[in-house]
């Protein structure tokens, strides 16, 4: 039985280990087709997605985690803040913590930290990996388009029983997607998403993250 639109927001997570199940074909095109129901403004659309499965997504893989391993990475300057202020270094930190704290990776413990962080670039074992890219000439408002469909995507796989993880990490190789894609010069990587059906024997996906209470963020008048 499908889930309810409440169901399927309320139960996504960022899941960072999945089987190696396949998601049919029709699903994933029916996901992607109804998700573009996405307003955006006066309606330009403007996402564009590469679909990665089996053999193009395993040589995307072993590239970008190649560039990884020789430290070939670029900032995220389009992405996050150059300096994160209160609240949001607190809570940045805190999910660090809860996730090291899940795997038994210590303070200081950079060799496992980044073999955790690796594993972004193998999707977390995702069969689809789906890159978002916007036109070069995209302001803000063609990245919250793109993020209003990218929700969409998400809300619509849970519903499906599917699961997922949005990968802001990928913009640190961005170049590196580009080039082996060999996508238009036009096109820049905004964000990754993994896409498949949980592993729920991972200790990695008990993770549970907090949401602050409405009066942290919602000022009623009137």
């Amino acid at each position: 039985m499908a889930l309810s639109a409440t169901e399927a927001i309320t139960s996504r997570r960022s899941i960072r280990a999945f089987t190696d199940e396949e998601v049919p074909d029709e699903l994933l095109r029916t996901i992607l087709t109804d998700a573009a129901r996405a307003p955006s403004g006066t309606n330009i659309q403007p996402w564009n997605l590469i679909v990665l499965r089996g053999e193009a997504r395993n040589d995307l893989v072993d590239a970008v985690q190649a560039a990884f391993d020789e430290g070939d990475k670029k900032s995220q300057e389009n992405y996050y803040p150059t300096e994160f202020v209160e609240p949001y270094l607190a809570r940045r930190r805190k999910i660090g913590w809860d996730l090291y704290g899940l795997l038994g990776i210590e303070k200081g413990d950079y060799d496992k930290m980044a073999a955790q962080h690796r594993k972004n670039y193998e999707f977390f074992g995702a069969p689809v990996g789906i890159f978002f890219t916007l036109h070069e000439t995209m302001q803000s408002g063609g990245w919250m388009d793109l993020g209003l469909y990218m929700a969409n995507v998400m809300t619509l796989a849970r519903e499906h029983g599917l699961d997922t993880c949005p990968q802001a990490a990928w913009q640190e190789f961005g170049h590196v997607v580009h080039e082996h894609l060999e996508l238009a010069d036009d096109q820049q990587v905004i964000v990754g998403l993994a896409l498949g059906y949980e592993d729920t024997a991972a200790v990695v996906n008990t993770l549970r993250t907090n949401r602050v209470p409405l009066e942290d963020f919602v000022e009623f008048r009137g």
